[in-house]
């Protein structure tokens, strides 16, 4: 592939957009790390590299192979005309869908659940902590970003192909759901009653009205910059806070969220 203004190429190009997304049912993958995730785990229709980068990258070409990916040879213009962000690596795979009820029926131990959650480098981020925590599965609801959202998959390191990430729901419903399923509904607000690192020390043998981090726990997470509303934190069964000891005046989202998922994750070893 030699022209950077093909029809193919901009067919790939426009699927940076949610409307293109949607219909054409698939998405961009971009950089060797997601590539390389996508290409073992989920529904790749097609992989383009470079000369240069198939022979930096031969795993992921072996890979699609093996999998009977097509594979395509193009230029730096016209690998870079698909994708600025791609390192001359980057592929397009079917849109992921997963539901609500079959990561329950999973009897999912971790799970945080994004509320209106808006910035896409904080929600791939989350993902990709959920992943590192050993989540089982990642909700955002209807009012947060486009999982497929380019810098959303970037920022998730081919974590989006490691573990589901249910989208579109609603979180009162989400909520229900997850209580009625076992799990404790924590809220993770700077205002809330309840101190991160009071509960890890009773994990475990918490005593009555505090909740037990050692109990299967649903994270929720509020939006970046106002964080959780008050509708949404009374939906939760307690609120805790992430101690601040420093000058810090917070925590930013994915920041928080990786310190609550850990210490669930510490807990429940």
């Amino acid at each position: 592939m030699t022209n950077p203004r093909a029809e193919r190429v901009k067919a790939v190009r426009a699927l940076v957009g949610r409307t293109v997304r949607q219909r054409a049912g698939r998405f961009v993958v971009e950089g060797p790390q997601s590539v390389r995730e996508a290409v073992l785990a989920a529904d790749v229709h097609d992989v383009y590299v470079t000369v240069e980068s198939a022979q930096r990258y031969p795993e992921i070409v072996g890979a699609a192979r093996e999998r009977r990916i097509r594979v395509h040879t193009g230029t730096v213009e016209v690998l870079d005309a698909m994708s600025p962000d791609g390192q001359q690596v980057v592929a397009v795979a079917a849109l992921t869908a997963h539901t609500l009820d079959s990561v329950l029926a999973g009897a999912p131990r971790l799970v945080a659940v994004l509320a209106h959650v808006r910035d896409p480098g904080n929600a791939g981020t989350v993902v990709r902590a959920a992943d590192a925590a050993g989540a089982d599965a990642v909700v955002l609801t209807a009012q947060s970003v486009d999982l497929h959202n380019p810098k959303v998959v970037r920022s998730t390191a081919g974590s989006l192909f490691h573990l589901p990430v249910v989208t579109g729901t609603d979180l009162p419903s989400t909520v229900d759901a997850l209580r009625a399923a076992g799990l404790t509904v924590l809220a993770a607000d700077g205002a809330g009653v309840h101190d991160l690192d009071d509960l890890l020390d009773v994990a475990g043998h918490a005593p009555a009205g505090v909740p037990d981090l050692a109990r299967p726990t649903a994270w929720v997470f509020g939006n970046e910059a106002w964080g959780l509303r008050e509708e949404d934190r009374a939906l939760a069964d307690a609120v805790v806070r992430v101690p601040i000891r420093g000058r810090a005046e917070s925590l930013n989202l994915s920041t928080a969220a990786t310190v609550c998922l850990y210490a669930s994750s510490r807990a429940q070893r």
